[in-house]
Parts: structure tokens; sequence; C-alpha cells
């Protein structure tokens, strides 16, 4: 490699050294044209080479020291047979300013993370310490609130726990909810009928699901009424037993909606609520049903709340600065 170096911050400096037993393996872990240690150096203001099987890191100490732990992290999961994309370097190294990395980082290889969500396609590992405590809570809480902006994973892993889950047979169904509220009185003159014209406002659940199940599964499961994606207005007067439910875009529920959806949990369920309380597209005079539950309801047994910042954003870093000027870092 010959890149010039990156300066440093102020502070002391270090030089530390990893050694990795596998070689073969570092080309993944460099990425093409070595962009993933171009983003580690950019990012932390530190400067890697490497000869052989050696990476050396010099920067200020505490940049170096968490370089070191990136590095070591990345090339463990590329040791476990997962892939690395730029999106898995970015939150790695969001995650190496935490106290702890568990899920994410860990020395012994042979070991998979604490928190895992296993589909047919992919393994869902945390890409945030924010998103492992949500992982936790999705494994055992009955109902589970996720705020926060956009791009955190909210209703992506909320999808993936509600797929394993039917794959294992905990439960026989997904429900997945939106509300349709961009639409309003406009729905009637859209052409199609009722699915051709709320199908578009649920387009990212569909996403989601083709993302963890095979295309024709998924097909198969929504004809048998296995998967089920349908507008809020549609749960009215049910009882949803045995399901995995998931309410997105909750920000745009009225408080009478949202207490009608929270009261179909039946029996052998699980409730997931994802919305971002900083986006609601309600009328000014209409309180958001979202706020309005969280209020009565945060701190009552088997209800979880989970909320998400600007620092846990996934997608692509530009959005996680995006979302900092909208709303402010505490966003």
């Amino acid at each position: 490699m010959s890149r010039k170096p990156v300066p440093a911050q102020a502070g002391d400096r270090a030089r530390l050294e990893i050694l990795f037993d596998r070689p073969q393996l570092l080309t993944r872990l460099f990425g093409e044209y070595d962009r993933n240690l171009i983003a580690i150096e950019h990012r932390l203001g530190v400067y890697v080479s490497a000869r052989g099987n050696r990476i050396a890191i010099e920067g200020e100490a505490e940049s170096a020291a968490r370089a070191r732990d990136v590095l070591q992290g990345l090339y463990n999961r590329i040791a476990r047979g997962e892939d690395i994309d730029a999106g898995t370097v970015e939150a790695v190294i969001a995650m190496s300013s935490e106290p702890t990395l568990d899920g994410i980082i860990r020395q012994d290889v042979s070991q998979p993370p604490a928190v895992m969500i296993r589909t047919r396609k992919k393994t869902i590992v945390p890409r945030s310490t924010t998103q492992a405590r949500y992982m936790a809570d999705l494994a055992q809480s009955d109902v589970i609130f996720a705020l926060g902006p956009a791009g955190t994973g909210k209703t992506y892993v909320a999808v993936a726990q509600a797929v394993q889950m039917l794959i294992q047979g905990s439960v026989q169904r997904l429900i997945l909810s939106r509300p349709a509220v961009e639409a309003g009185e406009r729905l009637g003159f859209l052409p199609g009928d009722m699915k051709e014209k709320v199908d578009p406002y649920l387009r990212p659940l569909y996403d989601a699901l083709y993302d963890m199940l095979p295309n024709e599964q998924v097909e198969r499961r929504i004809a048998s009424g296995e998967i089920e994606i349908a507008p809020i207005a549609f749960m009215r007067g049910r009882t949803l037993s045995d399901a995995f439910i998931i309410l997105d875009e909750a920000q745009n529920t009225t408080a009478a909606q949202m207490k009608m959806f929270l009261t179909r949990f039946g029996q052998n369920s699980r409730m997931v609520v994802c919305g971002d309380p900083n986006q609601v597209d309600l009328p000014n005079a209409v309180q958001s049903g979202l706020a309005d539950a969280v209020g009565r309801l945060e701190g009552v047994e088997g209800i979880a709340t989970v909320r998400f910042s600007a620092a846990d954003v996934v997608r692509h870093p530009i959005v996680g600065r995006i979302v900092e000027a909208y709303e402010g870092p505490a966003a």
C-alpha cells in the first residue's frame, strides 16, 4: 500500500500492530482497492499499513486502539463466514466508540455474536449497541416500541425476527401493517382495486420480506395467509393470536387507531410498533398515536421501549449526517 498517512488528532501518538493468522482472508478485510482501510483511516484519523499478515496502525493512541478493534472485529466476521460491506465497516467504526462491542467484536472467532437472527437468506447481527438491545427485546418482550430516525433498522430487524419465529414455528403467521396516511381521501381516486391502491405504501415491508425469504416462499406464504400485509384499518375487530405483528410508520396513527391496534394483541403473540416521532404526517391538530401510547405505556411490565438516534443509522453514513443536520445529534 502506498497511501499517504492521514494526520492524527492531537494527543499521545501510538503505533500498534496486529498479526492475523489467516492471511488468505486479508483481501476481503482490506476491500477492493483497500477501500475498507481507507474508510478506517479517514474516519479515525490514523494511518494503516500492511506487510504480509501484519498490520500496523499509527495515530493518536485512542484512535489507533479503535482502529485495531475495528479491524479485529471485521476480521472475526469474515472468519465466521460473514460478508462485510461498506455499511458493515461504517457500523463497526461507529460502535468502536462504545465501551463494549458485544455482539460485533469478539476475539474468539469460533463463538457467534451474543445476539443474532437467522432467516432463510440472511443472518442478521447487530450493527450498533442500540440494535443489540433491540434484538434482545425482540426475543423476550411481548410489545416493543422502536422509536427513531430512518435508517436505524427498526422495521428491518423486526421483520427478520418475525421471519425467524415463523420458520421456527414459534408463531403461525406474520401480520405487517402500516397507516396509509399519505393517501388520505385521495386513495379512492387511485387506479386499481384496494390491494393495488395500498401496496405502494406497504412496499418497504415487502422489500424486507424478500430480503429474508426466497421469493417463492414469500408469495406462497402470502397466498396461504401465513403472511398478511395490510393497512391498519384492516385490523379493526380482529384478535391476532399466535402471530408476530408489526406496525410500521406508527407516528402516523391517531390515538384511537393506536389503541385499536394494540388491543388486537392475542395469546402467544408478539407486537412491534415502529416509528419516527419527528416525522409525523398527520394534520397539525391531530396527536400522534405513537407519542400518546409511549407516554401511557412506557414502563409497563412486558412492554419495552427502544430509542434509536442518528448515531445508530446503518445506511450510508451520509444518512446519519443528514438526520443530525435536520434534527440534531440527539435525534
